[in-house]
């Protein structure tokens, strides 16, 4: 549900590999791939997907459906998820593929914590026509995960069955049973990269490249440490600086050419995801009465380009 660029991607090479799926996305995005079939680009190869059942209104599909992953931006969780959910049976699961934080805890409230499952997505893709999409950049596996802890077996064996499809399919998967410190993760390596890309309308390796960017995307990414390390998230590294050495050794360089896709939806006079990322930190931040200036100013910034409602020039 929310078939764009990553939605394509997955639902795409699933169908390929035999699954049965069906894409929920933009009318132009969905009757260009009903006329002309689906293309997909980039590092994973060149392909043209037929016959992938689709549909660009609800009212269309032919539920239920075992497993809704929701692909939409993160703005539009709570949204999408009431509009799935009566697509779902009782014991079918509604899983986020989306940027940001809260997205599961969106969806729960919708679905049950029962039904609702949470995915860390790090590779990119982007939508270069109706109908096509491209594969940019791929770092780690799709981490994948229930919502409620400990889950219920036949959860975690639906999650379990997911990640093999999605292996079988070409997308490297992997089953987790605590996602959070994943998305974590990406939101460390998110919120200095997206606003900074879409402010400053530069490419991730020269924000890492220049001394000025670097120092002020170490303090963003310390700020959010601390928020996480304060909210008992269980880490994957024991320091900021830790991470850092990560961030600038292994994470930059692979995707140093890469624009943010913010930086696209300001360029386009779009609703960008930073209150999913950089504006949860600040929220987090808020109810445990942590200073949060950096991240703070960004937020306010970018809500300056949304607010003129009109593409970046």
């Amino acid at each position: 549900m929310g078939a764009g660029a990553i939605g394509s991607v997955v639902g795409g090479f699933l169908k390929k590999s035999g699954q049965d799926v069906t894409l929920l996305g933009r009318p132009a995005h969905i009757e260009a791939i009903r006329r002309d079939g689906l293309r997909i680009s980039g590092i994973w190869g060149e392909h043209c997907i037929r016959d992938i059942p689709v549909a660009s209104r609800t009212e269309e599909l032919k539920p239920p459906y075992e497993i809704v992953l929701l692909t939409v931006k993160a703005y539009d969780t709570e949204s999408a998820a009431s509009q799935a959910e009566p697509l779902m049976a009782t014991d079918s699961l509604m899983v986020s593929f989306q940027n940001g934080l809260g997205n599961m805890e969106s969806i729960a409230k919708v679905a049950g914590a029962m039904r609702t499952g949470g995915a860390r997505v790090i590779f990119g893709a982007e939508l270069e026509d109706y109908g096509s999409v491209k594969v940019t950049v791929y770092a780690e596996p799709v981490m994948i995960a229930p919502f409620k802890r400990p889950p219920q077996p036949s959860v975690k064996e639906k999650i379990e069955r997911l990640v093999q499809a999605l292996n079988g399919a070409g997308v490297p998967s992997a089953y987790t049973d605590d996602v959070t410190p994943f998305l974590w993760a990406k939101v460390f390596y998110n919120a200095p990269l997206n606003p900074l890309s879409a402010l400053l309308r530069s490419s991730y390796g020269e924000l890492a490249d220049n001394p000025f960017t670097k120092q002020l995307m170490d303090k963003i990414i310390c700020e959010a440490f601390e928020v996480g390390q304060k909210k008992g998230v269980a880490l994957l590294w024991k320091s900021c600086e830790e991470f850092l050495e990560v961030f600038y050794r292994k994470l930059i360089p692979p995707t140093s050419a890469h624009y943010a896709s913010m930086l696209r939806d300001i360029e386009r006079g779009k609703k960008t995801e930073i209150d999913a990322i950089n504006g949860m930190v600040c929220r987090y931040a808020g109810e445990l009465g942590i200073k949060t200036p950096i991240n703070e100013s960004l937020v306010t910034l970018i809500k300056f380009l949304e607010s003129r409602k009109k593409p970046l020039r």
